[in-house]
């Protein structure tokens, strides 16, 4: 039984923050009780982790910034090399357990993976090992620019083949310069095994509410992946 989606991109800074952050106020306009969730963050701007603050402001249920990052690490690079050079490893039954408790305090809990889908996170794991530990439907953030085909596929394709349910992708415009954009959305709207669940135009700043509106919901709820929360006890 979901209590949550995992959203993943197509590589870095394809905007899997603004498409969560997105998320969480349109379930929230719903009635829902939300909480965002980055496992694990690397970079770090003067001293803060912004994806963090984004997704710990969009929340509308009162949770600590380690509640929702158990793993935070200052350098921009890989998760694993980051935690390489402190001396530890990520634990995914670390996250799994802070999971688990947000997921008893919210009726919908949105995770943010790091990076693209396989990305490293220690030695043996990656990011479809995290997904496949947290058990969530994927929702795959396209960032739309050149060579997003071919990215946009291979994502899909890995998501299947770790035995999750791909529950639907965003068109994130992050070039303003792309051509054919609605030809490639089109594209992947033939070629992906799920429903677009909206498209994020270019903007020089992020519009939560105005993206938010953008996000086709109903979409998630009526295939029946979002189900009510089951309180402890």
């Amino acid at each position: 039984m979901a209590t949550g989606f995992f959203v993943t991109g197509t590589d870095t800074g394809i905007g899997k923050t603004t498409v969560s952050c997105a998320l969480l106020r349109a379930f929230a306009a719903k009635g829902k009780e939300v909480i965002g969730m980055k496992p694990i963050v690397a970079g770090s701007e003067n001293g803060q982790w912004m994806d963090v603050e984004q997704l710990l402001a969009a929340s509308n249920v009162n949770v600590t910034r380690q509640q929702i990052n158990p793993y935070a690490f200052d350098p921009p690079i890989s998760p694993h090399l980051a935690a390489q050079q402190l001396g530890t490893e990520i634990d995914l039954s670390v996250i799994h357990h802070a999971y688990q408790q947000l997921s008893t305090k919210a009726d919908l809990v949105i995770v943010e993976g790091a990076g693209g889908f396989l990305v490293p996170v220690n030695e043996r794991q990656n990011g479809s090992d995290l997904a496949k530990t947290l058990n969530l439907p994927v929702i795959l953030v396209v960032g739309m620019r050149l060579g997003c085909l071919n990215h946009a596929l291979l994502t899909a394709q890995a998501i299947k083949t770790a035995g999750l349910t791909l529950a639907g992708w965003v068109a994130n415009c992050i070039d303003p310069q792309m051509s054919v954009v609605a030809e490639n959305i089109a594209t992947l709207e033939q070629r992906l095994d799920c429903q677009l669940l909206g498209t994020l135009p270019f903007l020089r700043e992020t519009n939560i509410a105005h993206n938010a509106g953008l996000l086709d919901t109903r979409i998630l709820t009526n295939n029946q992946i979002v189900t009510p929360r089951m309180n402890p006890g």
